[in-house]
């Protein structure tokens, strides 16, 4: 079945996509849902709100009726370039939080009707800003019953990025020093609080007027990137977490320890990798990767009141071109939500 274009572009305020409790059918019976799809690369205005084929669910997979999905940057570069995805159409998104509606064949772990929340498998599973998508049973977890899905769908990306940096790739330590860039941003503000937790000492860089934020969050020392240097340092780090890359990642490796782990989210360059080795320390690009065992661990981390993402905006899948333009700004402290239900 072929798409159809439901709406004009979404650059206006206008009303929450529909709640459907009746499934809409195509004229062949076929279901249908509406997603905010693209057909070219480009900016926002290329974003549409478009009726498309639900999906069905197949072996091993859950088909979900999305509540909220989360916004990331990686959602911003692959509407505009071709990264690792191939050329429109596509639908993006990667955090979904929401209900089990059907299961495939040999799920085990869920049934339909309850609420989970995760990742879809980056970057290949794109998909989830729409009211339904469907994804590997095992890369969700049953979403905390004490934050509602609006919470839950900013943590998935973002949460499993901090955690498979500091505790998975860095191993993170009680005691140790642990320097994060861009802290107030979507990573980065889950990452101090998971370095907390780790009972790490962490210093955030970001802008002067976000330090009240990030102390109030954990963070034990703050740089203002724009006034200060953050390689001006008495005592080395062992860990750096770094989603900037460039210079940022090359200086960062100074300021480490020997034996200490620089954590980039960015493709490292050669100078960087140079400088690592000269410097006996480690320098690792991370690709966050779909984690049931993540999920749980960062669920776990909310139900117990240690983890909690910050929301700053929430956008109706109707203004989905909005929220793409707020997030490009690179102004947002913490998450931007889409609310599809």
């Amino acid at each position: 079945m072929t798409s159809t274009d439901t709406s004009e572009n979404l650059n206006s305020p206008g009303p929450a996509a529909a709640t459907d409790s009746s499934h809409p059918a195509a004229p062949d019976g076929a279901p249908v849902m509406l997603a905010l799809h693209q057909t070219a690369l480009g900016g926002p205005e290329v974003l549409r709100l478009t009726q498309l084929p639900r999906p069905a669910p197949g072996p091993g997979e859950i088909l979900i009726a999305v509540h909220a999905a989360g916004l990331n940057p990686t959602d911003f570069k692959h509407r505009a370039l071709s990264i690792f995805l191939p050329p429109p159409p596509l639908t993006l998104g990667w955090d979904v939080s929401g209900t089990v509606v059907e299961t495939g064949g040999g799920v085990t772990l869920f049934e339909p009707g309850d609420e989970v929340f995760g990742m879809l498998p980056y970057p290949h599973g794109v998909g989830s800003h729409a009211e339904y998508v469907t994804g590997p049973a095992r890369a969700f977890a049953a979403k905390p019953t004490g934050i509602d899905h609006v919470q839950a769908a900013a943590l998935p990306l973002a949460a499993l990025t901090a955690w498979q940096a500091l505790v998975d790739t860095a191993d993170l330590r009680a005691g140790q020093r642990v320097l994060i860039h861009a802290a107030a941003g979507g990573v980065g503000h889950l990452a101090v609080q998971i370095a907390k937790e780790r009972g790490a000492h962490v210093t955030g860089s970001a802008s002067a007027p976000k330090h009240d934020f990030l102390r109030e969050i954990g963070a034990d020392a703050c740089i203002d990137y724009r006034s200060a240097d953050f390689t001006d340092t008495e005592e080395p780090y062992d860990v750096v977490l770094d989603p900037l890359g460039g210079e940022t990642a090359t200086r960062s490796v100074s300021v480490l320890r020997p034996g200490g782990v620089l954590v980039s989210l960015v493709p490292g360059a050669e100078d960087t990798l140079v400088a690592a080795e000269k410097a006996q320390v480690r320098a690792v690009v991370l690709l966050v990767e779909h984690d049931q065992a993540g999920m749980r661990a960062i669920a776990d981390l909310v139900d117990r009141g240690r983890l909690r993402a910050h929301v700053s905006g929430t956008f109706p899948l109707t203004e989905g071109a909005r929220a793409h333009a707020s997030g490009e700004t690179g102004r947002t402290t913490g998450k931007l939500v889409i609310i599809v239900r």
